[in-house]
């Protein structure tokens, strides 16, 4: 089976590895609020027609290595999972929009994104098992 997916007129593989933080790298990603920012990314990212390859979503920034179709940018898909996942904890979280150092903005303004070329399966390990070997370090 071939790496490479079809449209009409291409076949493509692009992958990428993004990685993105809430606001002031504060550790709000837990219980109740990690489990809907899963929930957010993988509806946001299949209504894009993307498919995730791995999700990690740590305490405090999310690694994610999915498949883009080369007809959505980068820049948007990763503007519309931060944009509409922060719109929907805002909606069902009001506590975090009285917190006086949110704002109106949930996720800091940039991100980290990467081609994921041979080294796919490396770079999926490591977004697997990263929050692990953290917390060995931390101890």
């Amino acid at each position: 089976m071939s790496r490479f997916k079809k449209l009409s007129h291409a076949m493509w593989h692009c992958m990428y590895h993004i990685v993105w933080t809430p606001k002031y790298r504060y550790r709000i990603l837990k219980g109740e609020i990690k489990i809907e920012v899963e929930h957010c990314i993988k509806a946001f990212s299949e209504q894009k027609g993307c498919s995730i390859e791995e999700l990690n979503v740590q305490e405090d920034h999310v690694h994610l290595v999915i498949l883009v179709p080369p007809k959505v940018s980068i820049s948007d898909m990763v503007g519309i999972l931060k944009g509409r996942t922060a719109i929907r904890l805002f909606n069902k979280y009001k506590r975090l929009k009285s917190r006086p150092y949110w704002g109106n903005h949930f996720w800091s303004k940039g991100y980290c994104v990467d081609t994921v070329g041979l080294d796919a399966d490396m770079i999926k390990k490591y977004v697997k098992y990263q929050e692990k070997k953290d917390k060995r370090e931390e101890k």
